[in-house]
Protein backbone atom coordinates (compact mmCIF):
# COMPACT_ATOMS: atom_id res chain seq x y z
CA UNK A 1 0.00 0.00 0.00
CA UNK A 2 1.32 3.38 -0.92
CA UNK A 3 2.31 5.68 1.99
CA UNK A 4 0.02 8.29 2.78
CA UNK A 5 0.22 11.69 1.22
CA UNK A 6 1.07 13.30 4.89
CA UNK A 7 3.73 10.50 5.45
CA UNK A 8 5.11 11.48 2.10
CA UNK A 9 5.06 15.41 2.59
CA UNK A 10 6.87 15.38 6.07
CA UNK A 11 9.78 12.51 4.34
CA UNK A 12 10.25 15.37 1.43
CA UNK A 13 10.70 18.18 4.23
CA UNK A 14 13.20 16.42 5.85
CA UNK A 15 14.78 15.29 2.38
CA UNK A 16 14.86 19.34 1.22
CA UNK A 17 16.72 20.01 4.43
CA UNK A 18 19.40 17.49 4.22
CA UNK A 19 20.28 17.82 0.27
CA UNK A 20 19.72 22.35 0.49
CA UNK A 21 23.53 22.79 0.37
CA UNK A 22 24.32 20.17 -2.58
CA UNK A 23 25.84 21.53 -5.40
CA UNK A 24 27.95 18.17 -7.53
CA UNK A 25 26.10 16.42 -9.77
CA UNK A 26 28.70 13.47 -10.69
CA UNK A 27 29.29 12.93 -6.56
CA UNK A 28 25.88 12.87 -4.88
CA UNK A 29 23.83 12.35 -7.89
CA UNK A 30 23.38 8.78 -6.89
CA UNK A 31 22.61 9.32 -3.35
CA UNK A 32 20.38 12.31 -4.01
CA UNK A 33 18.18 9.88 -6.48
CA UNK A 34 18.10 7.10 -3.66
CA UNK A 35 17.19 9.69 -1.27
CA UNK A 36 14.26 10.92 -3.59
CA UNK A 37 12.59 7.80 -3.86
CA UNK A 38 12.37 6.91 -0.38
CA UNK A 39 10.84 9.95 0.18
CA UNK A 40 8.14 8.01 -1.38
CA UNK A 41 8.21 4.64 0.41
CA UNK A 42 10.02 2.91 -2.86
CA UNK A 43 13.34 1.23 -3.17
CA UNK A 44 15.47 2.85 -6.01
CA UNK A 45 17.05 -0.72 -6.79
CA UNK A 46 14.11 -2.15 -7.23
CA UNK A 47 12.49 0.21 -10.39
CA UNK A 48 15.48 2.02 -11.70
CA UNK A 49 18.83 1.94 -12.85
CA UNK A 50 21.55 3.85 -12.79
CA UNK A 51 23.67 4.66 -16.01
CA UNK A 52 22.11 3.11 -18.54
CA UNK A 53 24.20 2.53 -21.95
CA UNK A 54 22.86 3.91 -24.85
CA UNK A 55 23.55 4.63 -28.77
CA UNK A 56 22.35 8.64 -29.18
CA UNK A 57 20.94 9.67 -32.55
CA UNK A 58 24.64 11.30 -34.07
CA UNK A 59 26.06 7.38 -33.05
CA UNK A 60 27.72 7.91 -30.12
CA UNK A 61 27.09 6.00 -26.81
CA UNK A 62 25.40 7.94 -23.66
CA UNK A 63 24.43 7.40 -20.33
CA UNK A 64 21.26 7.83 -18.61
CA UNK A 65 21.96 9.27 -14.79
CA UNK A 66 18.46 6.57 -13.97
CA UNK A 67 16.20 4.85 -16.37
CA UNK A 68 12.71 3.41 -14.68
CA UNK A 69 12.09 1.52 -17.96
CA UNK A 70 8.84 3.12 -19.26
CA UNK A 71 8.18 5.03 -16.47
CA UNK A 72 10.70 8.18 -15.61
CA UNK A 73 13.40 9.50 -16.98
CA UNK A 74 16.47 11.67 -15.06
CA UNK A 75 18.89 14.24 -15.95
CA UNK A 76 20.98 15.78 -13.13
CA UNK A 77 23.55 18.43 -13.35
CA UNK A 78 25.46 20.42 -11.33
CA UNK A 79 24.11 23.59 -9.25
CA UNK A 80 23.41 26.07 -11.36
CA UNK A 81 23.55 24.67 -14.87
CA UNK A 82 20.98 24.60 -17.63
CA UNK A 83 18.19 22.98 -16.73
CA UNK A 84 16.99 23.50 -20.19
CA UNK A 85 19.88 21.75 -21.66
CA UNK A 86 19.60 18.59 -18.68
CA UNK A 87 15.63 18.50 -21.13
CA UNK A 88 17.21 17.81 -24.71
CA UNK A 89 20.13 15.95 -23.27
CA UNK A 90 17.30 13.13 -21.76
CA UNK A 91 15.26 13.73 -24.88
CA UNK A 92 18.52 13.10 -27.01
CA UNK A 93 18.50 9.35 -25.37
CA UNK A 94 15.20 8.43 -26.87
CA UNK A 95 16.42 7.21 -30.26
CA UNK A 96 18.22 4.33 -28.33
CA UNK A 97 15.29 3.41 -25.99
CA UNK A 98 13.97 0.38 -26.64
CA UNK A 99 9.88 1.38 -27.85
CA UNK A 100 8.57 -0.53 -24.63
CA UNK A 101 10.44 1.14 -22.63
CA UNK A 102 10.01 4.87 -23.42
CA UNK A 103 9.51 6.61 -20.69
CA UNK A 104 6.10 8.68 -19.59
CA UNK A 105 8.36 11.17 -17.11
CA UNK A 106 11.69 13.15 -17.89
CA UNK A 107 13.10 14.72 -14.44
CA UNK A 108 15.54 17.17 -14.30
CA UNK A 109 17.52 18.46 -11.24
CA UNK A 110 20.51 20.75 -10.13
CA UNK A 111 20.12 19.61 -6.47
CA UNK A 112 18.55 23.20 -6.03
CA UNK A 113 15.53 22.68 -8.51
CA UNK A 114 13.38 20.16 -9.94
CA UNK A 115 11.45 19.71 -12.75
CA UNK A 116 8.67 17.00 -13.95
CA UNK A 117 7.74 16.26 -17.77
CA UNK A 118 5.05 14.49 -18.42
CA UNK A 119 5.31 13.68 -22.16
CA UNK A 120 1.81 12.15 -22.54
CA UNK A 121 -0.16 14.95 -21.08
CA UNK A 122 2.57 17.65 -22.68
CA UNK A 123 2.60 19.45 -19.16
CA UNK A 124 5.67 20.09 -16.63
CA UNK A 125 6.37 21.68 -13.32
CA UNK A 126 9.45 23.29 -12.45
CA UNK A 127 9.89 24.23 -8.45
CA UNK A 128 12.49 25.21 -5.99
CA UNK A 129 14.09 22.51 -3.59
CA UNK A 130 12.62 23.81 -0.37
CA UNK A 131 8.99 23.46 -1.90
CA UNK A 132 9.40 20.08 -3.05
CA UNK A 133 6.71 18.92 -0.31
CA UNK A 134 4.25 21.50 -2.27
CA UNK A 135 4.28 19.39 -5.27
CA UNK A 136 4.78 15.46 -4.02
CA UNK A 137 1.31 15.01 -6.08
CA UNK A 138 2.88 15.33 -9.32
CA UNK A 139 5.16 12.43 -8.50
CA UNK A 140 2.23 10.23 -7.21
CA UNK A 141 3.31 7.55 -9.63
CA UNK A 142 6.38 6.81 -8.00
CA UNK A 143 4.63 5.82 -4.85
CA UNK A 144 1.59 3.69 -6.13
CA UNK A 145 -0.48 6.57 -6.57
CA UNK A 146 -2.49 6.75 -10.27
CA UNK A 147 -4.52 9.39 -12.07
CA UNK A 148 -7.05 7.07 -13.73
CA UNK A 149 -8.70 7.57 -17.23
CA UNK A 150 -12.13 6.48 -17.42
CA UNK A 151 -13.78 6.37 -20.69
CA UNK A 152 -14.03 4.32 -24.03
CA UNK A 153 -12.02 6.57 -26.18
CA UNK A 154 -9.21 6.08 -23.74
CA UNK A 155 -6.38 5.39 -26.34
CA UNK A 156 -4.29 3.15 -23.08
CA UNK A 157 -7.34 1.03 -23.69
CA UNK A 158 -7.29 0.67 -27.01
CA UNK A 159 -3.79 -0.13 -26.88
CA UNK A 160 -4.13 -2.66 -24.80
CA UNK A 161 -6.20 -4.48 -26.67
CA UNK A 162 -4.50 -4.34 -30.02
CA UNK A 163 -1.21 -5.89 -28.12
CA UNK A 164 -3.16 -8.74 -26.55
CA UNK A 165 -4.77 -8.94 -30.00
CA UNK A 166 -1.84 -9.34 -31.45
CA UNK A 167 -0.55 -11.83 -29.17
CA UNK A 168 -3.37 -13.87 -29.50
CA UNK A 169 -3.49 -14.37 -33.47
CA UNK A 170 0.61 -15.37 -32.88
CA UNK A 171 -0.49 -17.75 -30.55
CA UNK A 172 -3.59 -19.17 -32.74
CA UNK A 173 -1.26 -19.47 -35.80
CA UNK A 174 1.16 -21.72 -34.11
CA UNK A 175 -2.05 -24.09 -33.24
CA UNK A 176 -2.76 -22.98 -29.81
CA UNK A 177 -6.21 -22.32 -29.53
CA UNK A 178 -9.62 -22.57 -27.91
CA UNK A 179 -9.74 -23.00 -24.36
CA UNK A 180 -6.28 -23.02 -23.24
CA UNK A 181 -5.55 -20.15 -25.50
CA UNK A 182 -8.68 -18.70 -23.62
CA UNK A 183 -7.47 -19.31 -20.64
CA UNK A 184 -3.88 -18.35 -20.98
CA UNK A 185 -4.83 -14.91 -22.26
CA UNK A 186 -6.69 -14.51 -19.04
CA UNK A 187 -3.96 -15.34 -17.21
CA UNK A 188 -1.58 -12.98 -18.64
CA UNK A 189 -4.32 -10.03 -18.67
CA UNK A 190 -4.29 -10.91 -14.79
CA UNK A 191 -0.27 -10.30 -14.33
CA UNK A 192 -0.05 -7.42 -16.21
CA UNK A 193 -2.56 -5.85 -14.04
CA UNK A 194 -1.01 -6.89 -11.15
CA UNK A 195 2.36 -6.05 -11.96
CA UNK A 196 1.05 -2.41 -11.73
CA UNK A 197 -1.79 -2.43 -9.22
CA UNK A 198 0.44 -3.31 -5.93
CA UNK A 199 -0.85 -7.38 -6.13
CA UNK A 200 3.03 -8.33 -7.44
CA UNK A 201 5.75 -6.26 -6.54
CA UNK A 202 5.87 -3.17 -9.32
CA UNK A 203 7.13 -4.70 -12.11
CA UNK A 204 7.86 -7.84 -11.16
CA UNK A 205 6.47 -10.21 -13.67
CA UNK A 206 7.77 -8.01 -16.68
CA UNK A 207 11.32 -8.18 -15.28
CA UNK A 208 10.87 -11.86 -14.06
CA UNK A 209 10.31 -12.32 -18.29
CA UNK A 210 13.25 -9.55 -18.63
CA UNK A 211 15.93 -11.65 -16.91
CA UNK A 212 14.80 -15.32 -16.53
CA UNK A 213 13.60 -16.23 -20.23
CA UNK A 214 15.84 -15.92 -23.13
CA UNK A 215 15.55 -13.59 -25.83
CA UNK A 216 14.74 -16.29 -28.70
CA UNK A 217 11.69 -17.18 -26.76
CA UNK A 218 12.42 -20.61 -26.25
CA UNK A 219 12.01 -21.20 -22.74
CA UNK A 220 9.12 -18.48 -22.09
CA UNK A 221 6.07 -21.21 -22.27
CA UNK A 222 7.61 -23.67 -19.86
CA UNK A 223 8.75 -20.96 -17.71
CA UNK A 224 5.37 -19.65 -17.43
CA UNK A 225 3.40 -22.40 -16.87
CA UNK A 226 5.82 -22.67 -13.36
CA UNK A 227 4.73 -19.21 -12.61
CA UNK A 228 1.74 -20.06 -13.04
CA UNK A 229 1.68 -22.96 -10.72
CA UNK A 230 3.83 -21.17 -8.14
CA UNK A 231 0.99 -18.07 -8.07
CA UNK A 232 -1.77 -21.06 -7.47
CA UNK A 233 0.73 -22.57 -4.25
CA UNK A 234 0.34 -20.83 -1.13
CA UNK A 235 3.51 -19.68 0.16
CA UNK A 236 3.67 -22.41 3.19
CA UNK A 237 3.30 -25.11 0.58
CA UNK A 238 6.12 -24.27 -2.03
CA UNK A 239 9.46 -25.90 -2.07
CA UNK A 240 12.22 -23.92 0.03
CA UNK A 241 14.67 -23.86 -2.62
CA UNK A 242 12.42 -22.26 -4.95
CA UNK A 243 14.29 -19.51 -6.84
CA UNK A 244 13.80 -16.58 -4.82
CA UNK A 245 12.46 -14.20 -7.66
CA UNK A 246 9.54 -16.86 -8.71
CA UNK A 247 9.06 -17.51 -4.48
CA UNK A 248 8.57 -13.57 -4.41
CA UNK A 249 5.21 -13.77 -6.40
CA UNK A 250 2.47 -14.01 -4.04
CA UNK A 251 -0.80 -16.89 -3.82
CA UNK A 252 -3.48 -15.73 -5.61
CA UNK A 253 -6.24 -17.31 -4.21
CA UNK A 254 -9.43 -18.50 -6.36
CA UNK A 255 -9.51 -20.68 -9.89
CA UNK A 256 -7.44 -18.64 -12.36
CA UNK A 257 -4.61 -20.68 -11.83
CA UNK A 258 -5.77 -23.71 -11.08
CA UNK A 259 -6.19 -25.68 -14.11
CA UNK A 260 -3.33 -27.72 -15.96
CA UNK A 261 -3.13 -25.76 -19.44
CA UNK A 262 -1.23 -27.32 -22.41
CA UNK A 263 2.09 -25.78 -23.15
CA UNK A 264 2.21 -22.61 -25.75
CA UNK A 265 5.83 -21.88 -27.69
CA UNK A 266 7.04 -18.69 -28.14
CA UNK A 267 9.67 -17.14 -30.20
CA UNK A 268 11.86 -14.01 -30.31
CA UNK A 269 9.07 -11.87 -31.86
CA UNK A 270 6.37 -13.48 -29.60
CA UNK A 271 8.80 -12.83 -26.52
CA UNK A 272 8.76 -9.15 -27.55
CA UNK A 273 4.99 -9.01 -28.17
CA UNK A 274 4.72 -10.57 -24.13
CA UNK A 275 6.90 -7.78 -23.45
CA UNK A 276 5.54 -4.81 -25.28
CA UNK A 277 1.97 -5.70 -23.95
CA UNK A 278 3.61 -5.76 -20.35
CA UNK A 279 5.52 -2.18 -21.06
CA UNK A 280 2.04 -0.35 -20.82
CA UNK A 281 0.94 0.99 -17.63
CA UNK A 282 -2.17 -1.34 -16.56
CA UNK A 283 -2.66 0.76 -13.66
CA UNK A 284 -4.46 3.17 -16.01
CA UNK A 285 -6.54 0.81 -17.96
CA UNK A 286 -10.18 1.00 -16.79
CA UNK A 287 -11.12 -2.68 -15.97
CA UNK A 288 -14.51 -1.60 -16.48
CA UNK A 289 -14.48 -1.03 -19.95
CA UNK A 290 -11.68 -3.48 -20.69
CA UNK A 291 -13.17 -6.43 -20.56
CA UNK A 292 -15.52 -5.74 -23.70
CA UNK A 293 -12.53 -4.02 -25.62
CA UNK A 294 -10.73 -7.83 -24.60
CA UNK A 295 -13.11 -9.46 -26.12
CA UNK A 296 -12.60 -8.24 -29.70
CA UNK A 297 -8.78 -9.66 -28.95
CA UNK A 298 -10.75 -12.74 -29.49
CA UNK A 299 -12.16 -11.94 -32.50
CA UNK A 300 -9.83 -10.49 -35.12
CA UNK A 301 -12.57 -8.99 -37.40
CA UNK A 302 -13.72 -7.04 -34.88
CA UNK A 303 -10.71 -5.56 -33.84
CA UNK A 304 -10.98 -2.83 -36.49
CA UNK A 305 -13.77 -1.86 -34.54
CA UNK A 306 -12.55 -1.44 -31.42
CA UNK A 307 -14.96 0.71 -29.08
CA UNK A 308 -18.20 0.40 -31.75
CA UNK A 309 -19.69 -2.65 -29.75
CA UNK A 310 -19.46 -2.58 -26.13
CA UNK A 311 -21.31 -0.58 -23.53
CA UNK A 312 -19.37 2.54 -22.31
CA UNK A 313 -18.81 3.77 -19.15
CA UNK A 314 -20.86 6.64 -19.31
CA UNK A 315 -24.30 4.84 -20.04
CA UNK A 316 -23.38 2.65 -17.67
CA UNK A 317 -23.70 5.48 -15.15
CA UNK A 318 -26.78 6.39 -16.46
CA UNK A 319 -27.89 3.45 -15.79
CA UNK A 320 -26.55 2.54 -12.28
CA UNK A 321 -27.73 6.38 -10.73
CA UNK A 322 -31.18 6.02 -11.01
CA UNK A 323 -31.25 2.38 -10.44
CA UNK A 324 -29.79 2.84 -6.90
CA UNK A 325 -26.54 5.20 -6.49
CA UNK A 326 -28.53 8.55 -6.99
CA UNK A 327 -30.42 7.19 -3.67
CA UNK A 328 -27.84 6.34 -1.82
CA UNK A 329 -26.10 9.38 -2.37
CA UNK A 330 -29.12 11.63 -1.42
CA UNK A 331 -29.43 9.79 1.89
CA UNK A 332 -25.97 10.47 2.16
CA UNK A 333 -25.84 13.93 2.15
CA UNK A 334 -29.25 13.80 4.68
CA UNK A 335 -27.15 12.17 7.40
CA UNK A 336 -23.22 13.06 6.40
CA UNK A 337 -23.11 15.64 10.03
CA UNK A 338 -25.04 12.64 11.75
CA UNK A 339 -22.32 9.77 12.61
CA UNK A 340 -24.81 7.04 14.01
CA UNK A 341 -26.86 7.42 10.72
CA UNK A 342 -23.58 7.31 9.05
CA UNK A 343 -22.72 3.65 11.07
CA UNK A 344 -26.25 2.27 9.59
CA UNK A 345 -25.74 4.05 5.88
CA UNK A 346 -22.56 2.10 5.70
CA UNK A 347 -24.19 -1.57 7.24
CA UNK A 348 -26.93 -1.05 4.39
CA UNK A 349 -24.38 -0.71 1.78
CA UNK A 350 -22.85 -3.77 3.02
CA UNK A 351 -26.17 -5.78 2.97
CA UNK A 352 -27.22 -4.98 -0.69
CA UNK A 353 -26.84 -7.36 -3.22
CA UNK A 354 -26.49 -6.83 -7.31
CA UNK A 355 -27.33 -9.64 -9.93
CA UNK A 356 -26.02 -9.21 -13.86
CA UNK A 357 -28.46 -11.75 -15.58
CA UNK A 358 -26.13 -11.59 -18.88
CA UNK A 359 -23.20 -10.24 -17.51
CA UNK A 360 -20.85 -10.56 -20.16
CA UNK A 361 -17.54 -9.39 -19.29
CA UNK A 362 -18.82 -7.90 -16.01
CA UNK A 363 -18.58 -4.35 -17.08
CA UNK A 364 -21.97 -3.20 -15.07
CA UNK A 365 -20.11 -5.19 -11.91
CA UNK A 366 -17.40 -3.95 -11.85
CA UNK A 367 -18.82 -0.44 -11.92
CA UNK A 368 -21.57 -0.69 -9.81
CA UNK A 369 -18.75 -2.09 -6.90
CA UNK A 370 -16.72 0.37 -7.49
CA UNK A 371 -19.26 2.99 -7.12
CA UNK A 372 -20.47 1.69 -3.74
CA UNK A 373 -17.13 1.30 -2.42
CA UNK A 374 -16.45 4.76 -2.86
CA UNK A 375 -19.69 5.84 -1.50
CA UNK A 376 -18.09 3.51 1.17
CA UNK A 377 -15.09 5.46 1.70
CA UNK A 378 -16.95 8.83 1.55
CA UNK A 379 -19.08 7.46 4.90
CA UNK A 380 -15.74 6.07 6.33
CA UNK A 381 -13.95 9.58 5.65
CA UNK A 382 -16.19 11.51 7.83
CA UNK A 383 -16.27 8.97 10.22
CA UNK A 384 -12.56 8.18 11.20
CA UNK A 385 -10.62 11.15 9.74
CA UNK A 386 -9.52 13.18 12.24
CA UNK A 387 -8.61 16.04 9.86
CA UNK A 388 -4.99 15.72 10.61
CA UNK A 389 -3.66 12.65 8.63
CA UNK A 390 -4.35 10.48 5.99
CA UNK A 391 -6.54 7.63 6.31
CA UNK A 392 -4.93 4.04 6.33
CA UNK A 393 -7.39 1.32 4.89
CA UNK A 394 -5.62 -1.00 7.44
CA UNK A 395 -7.11 0.84 10.27
CA UNK A 396 -10.79 0.84 8.50
CA UNK A 397 -13.94 -1.39 8.81
CA UNK A 398 -14.43 -1.85 5.52
CA UNK A 399 -17.52 -3.54 5.04
CA UNK A 400 -18.88 -3.70 1.39
CA UNK A 401 -17.29 -6.68 -0.63
CA UNK A 402 -17.09 -7.98 -4.09
CA UNK A 403 -19.18 -11.38 -2.41
CA UNK A 404 -22.15 -8.89 -3.05
CA UNK A 405 -22.10 -9.15 -7.20
CA UNK A 406 -22.95 -11.69 -8.88
CA UNK A 407 -23.21 -12.42 -12.47
CA UNK A 408 -24.74 -15.16 -14.77
CA UNK A 409 -22.87 -15.60 -18.15
CA UNK A 410 -22.99 -18.47 -20.27
CA UNK A 411 -19.90 -17.99 -22.48
CA UNK A 412 -16.47 -19.32 -20.56
CA UNK A 413 -14.24 -16.76 -22.06
CA UNK A 414 -16.58 -13.42 -21.06
CA UNK A 415 -17.20 -15.20 -17.52
CA UNK A 416 -13.31 -15.17 -16.90
CA UNK A 417 -13.21 -11.64 -17.49
CA UNK A 418 -15.69 -10.83 -15.41
CA UNK A 419 -14.02 -12.59 -12.77
CA UNK A 420 -10.52 -11.39 -13.63
CA UNK A 421 -11.59 -7.39 -13.77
Amino acid sequence: MPLSWNEIKDRALKFARTWANETAEIAEAKSFLDAFFEVFGISRRRVATFETKVAKAEGRDGRIDLLWKGTLLVEMKSRGKSLDRALQQAKDYFPGIKDRDVPRYIMVSDFAQIRLYDLEENTHIGFPLAEFHQHIRAFGFIAGYQTRNYGQEDPINIKACERLGLLHDALFDIGYSGHDLEVHLVRLLFCFFADDSGIFARGAFRDWIELRTTEDGSDLAPKLCHLFQILNTPETQRLRILDEQLAAFPYINGQIFAEQLSVAAFDTTMRNMLLEAAALDWSRISPAIFGSLFQSVMQPQARRQLGAHYTDETNILKLVGPLFLDELRNEFERVKTKPKQLFALQNKLAQLNFLDPACGCGNFLVIAYRELRLLELDILKLLYSDGNRSLDIGELNVLCDVDQFYGIEQEEFPAQIAQTA
